[in-house]
């Protein structure tokens, strides 16, 4: 027996030694292995005497593989240590494709976002391989924000963080005379023990939890988001002029003539692209005209790394956190109407079938002739409104030509496989209180899509120039769909009839939106559209160009918008170097040494970012429905887990039913089919079902609103 067991264990290894041999799970290798029921024990019990001997290991996929000699059990392995509430923690390790699972016992005094030594502990049949904390290299959590309890002769913070296990320890002589209530910033001095809370001191009282703007106020320092320019990146705005002088004009090519205009919403401040069109013959001539924002920002100035620490303008529900001071996003640096300014000007042909047959890149000097909103572009191109054409009349023809050249943009992105996923954003009304009076889907018109589609021409031309100058540069890319996912899409469609083709694992952009054109208007739309989207991974800034996925391009940077972006600000100089003829040698080598560092840090920052605002839509989303408890609404599933369903609702909100709550049955999970089906009813939630739901409860502090079927009569 002993060796038929044996016999057994050599066969996986040999399976798995085969070069092409890809992955499995338990369920995979019995039917690769043509193993009976009757003997799947046995499988079990093969596979677990190969990860204890180390010769397999299991990945949190659950998927079997030949153990990786170059991570031996007593290697010590640096990460950052992301905590969870229940007290165990993962450990997120560059290059490694899966985190490591740390149990609460094995924390061993880290915390959240600490850089941590780790070691491996044996292989188990779990889902993740797990490992142990050995040394806490540099604390990553310094400041946490939370509401604060006053006790007798001490008080605690309960964070606001969800993931931090622990509340903080505030001695009475530290607490900075806040009372029960107030939201406030601790700085830990003591990060606790087994056994033995965190302990800190309250070094900033934002206000009480009731107050007007206090819970933005909390996400943005729970964030780190800056709140304030330093005094010298102050001075140094201030004395940057209100007038574009001669001498920056000097060596500029003069565009002042061309009828020229900006097209934003009606509330945006800091306009940073301008646009022109003018036929030549029956070619177009499309001018993309950038605020030359380096003019008055140089290198390594205060301005310069406040920017850089900054990354990005940060836009909330109810402020903007802006990359530079006002001084500059709102005045020299925006493209204000009937004001002279610097700019870099994108200026390219391009024929009636849009192709891009020339272009020029230039340093410029330009005067906007008319700030115009998307809503007045849209009711001139789309609604045909007498009125607003005739108060734009000399504007009217360009805009009628930019139309035209949008929708022949279009439709050859579209041919070669551009992808639009064109869920919702969020359009959320305050009133003077900061309190959430309306809250509405953020529909894009022809004028939105309009200026859209020049700034990804722009974008494409510019980076395509400097890719073959084979000079330092920093692109946007967004690389191809992990193949696992896609084939776990490709599994999950099949149901419903559809294919999409794959090569070797990889897809190409065209598959996805040929799928999103087939599924368009049948009833699975909107749940294959989520899947699809979910499939998708996150854009990034880096110095290699390896393409855009989502665009379908091979080129692509972000040159549009260097007052809230800092690699659209870091490129303008880089092309400046280039037209004044200052890419010498050195100056490449200067780049290549900073520019990984930017991009890296960009990309963080825009993640912030991104996550700061989201977290601040779903605090005013909770507080909205905090007047709806009770009421009914029709909704559609979004989102399927072993926890339960979520419900998204007409004006964007989103709510989770626990399962058990779905009514009259006993729910399973179907994580292949993304549904949960009652074991007795066989009743169906499934991603795009359509739902009526009651509002039963919402929770502010940790902004989640809960729902409950309303069955059906």
């Amino acid at each position: 027996m002993e060796k038929t067991f044996e016999e057994r264990k050599q066969v996986i290894l040999s399976m798995m030694q085969d070069e092409l041999y890809v992955p499995m799970k338990e369920k995979e290798l019995a039917i690769m292995l043509q193993v009976k029921p009757q003997d799947r024990g046995e499988l079990t019990a093969v596979l677990q005497s190969l990860l204890e001997e180390e010769k397999i290991q299991i990945s949190k996929r659950g998927k079997y593989s030949l153990y990786d000699s170059k991570q031996k059990a007593d290697e010590l392995i640096t990460g950052t240590f992301i905590s969870n509430q229940r007290g165990f923690g993962f450990v997120e390790v560059d290059g490694r494709e899966e985190d490591l699972f740390i149990p609460e016992s094995k924390v061993n005094g880290a915390f959240h976002l600490d850089t941590v030594q780790v070691k491996l502990l044996p292989p188990s049949k779990g889902r993740r391989r797990e490992a142990e904390v050995v040394t806490v290299l540099e604390r990553g959590t310094t400041q946490i924000v939370g509401t604060y309890e006053k006790c007798k002769n001490f008080g605690f913070v309960i964070p606001d963080n969800q993931k931090l296990s622990s509340d903080i320890f505030i001695p009475n002589e530290r607490s900075k005379g806040a009372v029960d209530g107030h939201k406030v910033v601790v700085e830990l001095t003591d990060y606790g023990k087994e056994g033995r809370n965190p302990e800190g001191k309250i070094v900033e009282i934002l206000g009480h939890i009731n107050d007007p703007g206090v819970d933005i106020m909390s996400i943005v320092k729970g964030f780190g988001l800056p709140t304030e320019f330093p005094e010298k990146v102050m001075n140094q705005a201030e004395r940057t002029s209100d007038t574009v002088s001669e001498a920056d004009k000097n060596g500029r090519e003069d565009l002042r003539d061309i009828m020229m205009v900006t097209i934003d919403g009606e509330d945006a401040k800091d306009l940073d692209d301008a646009v022109s069109l003018v036929m030549e013959g029956e070619n177009y001539c499309l001018g993309v005209h950038i605020a030359d924002v380096t003019n008055y920002v140089q290198e390594n100035s205060a301005l310069d790394r406040e920017a850089k620490e900054r990354g990005t303008s940060v836009y909330l529900v109810d402020r903007v956190i802006p990359m530079l001071p006002h001084k500059l996003s709102n005045g020299i640096c925006s493209l204000n109407e009937g004001e002279e300014r610097l700019a870099l000007s994108c200026i390219m042909t391009i024929t009636p079938q849009g192709k891009v047959v020339d272009y020029r890149i230039v340093e410029s000097v330009i005067c906007v002739n008319r700030r115009m909103s998307y809503t007045s572009v849209n009711k001139i191109i789309e609604e045909k409104d007498e009125a607003e054409r005739e108060k734009y009349r000399e504007f009217v023809p360009m805009f009628e030509k930019m139309a035209s050249l949008a929708s022949v943009l279009r439709t050859n992105r579209k041919k070669r496989g551009s992808i639009d996923f064109d869920f919702p954003e969020s359009k959320i009304i305050l009133d003077r209180d900061g309190k959430p009076i309306t809250i509405k889907p953020y529909e894009r018109n022809s004028a939105t899509k309009l200026i859209e589609e020049f700034m990804l021409l722009a974008n494409e031309t510019v980076a395509q120039h400097f890719y073959w100058l084979e000079i330092p540069f920093v692109y946007r890319t967004h690389d191809n769909p992990d193949p696992e996912k896609i084939m776990q899409l490709a599994t999950f469609i099949f149901n419903f009839g559809y294919r999409i083709k794959m090569n070797k694992e990889e897809i190409h952009p065209k598959e996805i939106q040929k799928l999103l054109g087939k599924i368009q208007d049948t009833p699975q739309e909107d749940m294959i559209s989520r899947l699809a989207l979910r499939s998708m991974k996150q854009a990034k800034y880096t110095t290699d160009c390896t393409g855009h996925f989502g665009l379908a391009c091979q080129y692509y940077c972000h040159f549009t918008s260097p007052i809230r972006r800092y690699p659209d600000l870091q490129i303008h100089r880089i092309i400046k170097d280039y037209l004044r003829g200052r890419m010498k040698p050195e100056k490449k080598e200067h780049y290549e040494k900073i520019l990984p560092e930017v991009a890296s840090q960009s990309s963080r920052l825009e993640r912030r970012a991104d996550e700061a605002e989201r977290e601040t839509d779903k605090l005013k989303k909770a507080e909205y429905m905090e007047q709806h408890i009770g009421e009914e609404f029709m909704g559609i599933v979004s989102g399927v887990t072993e926890w339960g369903i979520y419900v998204e609702l007409p004006n964007t909100i989103e709510g989770m039913v626990h399962v058990s709550k779905l009514p009259g049955d006993f729910f399973v999970y179907d994580e292949a089919h993304y549904e949960m089906t009652g074991s007795r009813t066989g009743m169906k939630y499934e991603l795009g079902k359509s739902v009526k739901i009651r509002v039963d409860h919402v929770d502010k502090q940790v902004r989640t609103i809960d729902f409950s079927i309303v069955p059906e009569e």
